[in-house]
């Protein structure tokens, strides 16, 4: 008969050897490597797509690189931001926003090509916007079913038509999501009574961090406010 698993129980220890200290500092040197390099070829590697995307597009007496020997890694980032800037600026006003409202009754009429742009305006409009609007709290919820706990987000308290057909004696309906792991982008949006929730001390980014980890990284137990840290 199997032994009931016991989180408690002491594993055995490991064989030390002579190579055991050196493996252990090996490891921690690519722990410590791994994120920063990783960092850093990723933003190189960004900024050399943006500049091959951008200069080409840049008349040659207007682009400062051909007026240097060397190559400039970075400067198709920095003329991006600034005609990203001018344009944000100029549809803020009466004539920018009239240009852009024409623009889209004409995008509107193709068929094909309206919904394409529909659909990258609305995921455009959701991630950069500025807003206030995000989530509020994790919380444990049952989830799929009772006893079994998962960790869910709690982003605003139902209104409308929801909060008119569900009624609940255990308090208002809250919009919960529930993310998966270790993607938290995709997940479930289920509305739960607030009396079936439970509020977790911890931050947002620390909840998404412990999903994302697959539960190895935990919040400071002692002070929930501080960065999380590895079990």
């Amino acid at each position: 008969m199997t032994k009931p698993f016991d989180p408690e129980q002491t594993p055995a220890p490991r064989r030390t050897g002579p190579l055991s200290g050196l493996r252990s500092s090996f490891l921690t040197g690519i722990i410590v490597i791994a994120p920063i390099a990783l960092t850093i070829w990723f933003i190189w590697s960004l900024m050399g797509f943006v500049d091959s995307v951008v200069l080409p597009l840049v008349p040659d007496r207007f682009n400062p690189g051909n007026y240097f020997d060397i190559n400039l890694r970075g400067l198709g980032v920095v003329i991006f931001l600034i005609f990203t800037v001018i344009v944000g600026w100029i549809a803020k006003g009466l004539i920018g926003r009239s240009l852009i409202r024409f623009g889209e009754s004409l995008v509107h009429r193709m068929p094909v090509v309206r919904s394409i742009y529909s659909g990258v305006k609305q995921i455009a409009e959701t991630v950069f916007a500025e807003s206030d609007r995000n989530f509020e709290k994790a919380c444990l919820i049952e989830y799929p079913r009772k006893g079994i706990w998962a960790i869910g987000f709690i982003s605003t308290e139902a209104k409308g038509e929801l909060a008119q057909r569900i009624l609940s004696d255990r308090g208002p309906l809250m919009s919960v999501f529930l993310p998966t792991t270790p993607n938290p982008t995709s997940g479930f949006l289920l509305y739960v009574p607030r009396e079936d929730l439970i509020v977790l001390e911890m931050s947002v980014e620390d909840a998404a961090k412990l999903i994302i980890s697959a539960g190895l990284v935990y919040p400071n137990p002692k002070d929930p406010s501080r960065p999380a840290e590895a079990a």
